[in-house]
């Protein structure tokens, strides 16, 4: 995990908002002591600016270099809108003050089937052969959603420079398989399960 203001700040947000321990049933049938409910982060004004943030500090960190940032409907939709308007920003506020521009990052949404109207795409927003992109999406459990993602950018021509997740479980099988179809491109996590959990944990005792 990086340690910068909008991470920490993003982990204290989505231990209060997003993590609950209980019994839940998850996606994949398998049941678990917690569950991590990030869209309640991401669609919160305050988590949305962090998100942003510290996705952008994270492909930084790891030199990665895209045109667009894009992930699997509905998840990754915030994250998606959160980091592009975040390049943004910082692109308007370079602009301001008189210096270079730093390079943006588009959005694009994939859904989970091709429309069966008007253009029949499967991708909404940027898509462009052979554009780098970086595939996002909230949680990664089995990373069955992320791989239809890189299916699905791939299918449109673009190649994948990078995944990232907010929060990886750990599970067996999850990072394996997104790494396998990722094909070399780097697999990102700003936290794990574990670091949320702590987390979590702390703020509850301190309360």
């Amino acid at each position: 995990m990086t340690t910068s203001t909008n991470t920490r700040k993003l982990l204290s947000l989505l231990a209060q908002k997003s993590y609950s321990l209980g019994h839940f049933k998850l996606s994949s049938g398998a049941t678990s002591d917690y569950y991590i409910d990030c869209r309640i982060t991401t669609l919160d004004a305050e988590g949305g600016y962090y998100i942003g943030q510290a996705i952008l500090e994270l492909l930084e960190e790891h030199h990665i270099d895209a045109k667009a940032v894009g992930g699997l409907t509905m998840g990754a939709d915030p994250i998606v809108s959160a980091v592009a308007i975040a390049t943004g920003w910082r692109a308007i506020e370079a602009v301001q003050q008189g210096k270079p521009q730093p390079q943006v990052l588009h959005g694009f949404l994939v859904r989970k089937a091709e429309k069966a109207h008007g253009t029949g795409r499967r991708i909404e927003g940027f898509s462009r052969p052979g554009a780098r992109v970086v595939i996002v999406d909230d949680v990664c459990t089995t990373g069955a959603s992320t791989i239809n993602a890189i299916e699905a950018a791939r299918e449109a021509g673009m190649v994948v420079a990078a995944v990232v997740c907010i929060v990886e479980r750990q599970e067996a099988n999850g990072r394996p398989a997104v790494e396998a179809a990722a094909a070399g491109a780097p697999f990102l996590s700003l936290f794990t399960a574990a670091e949320v959990r702590a987390e979590h944990i702390r703020q509850q005792e301190t309360e």
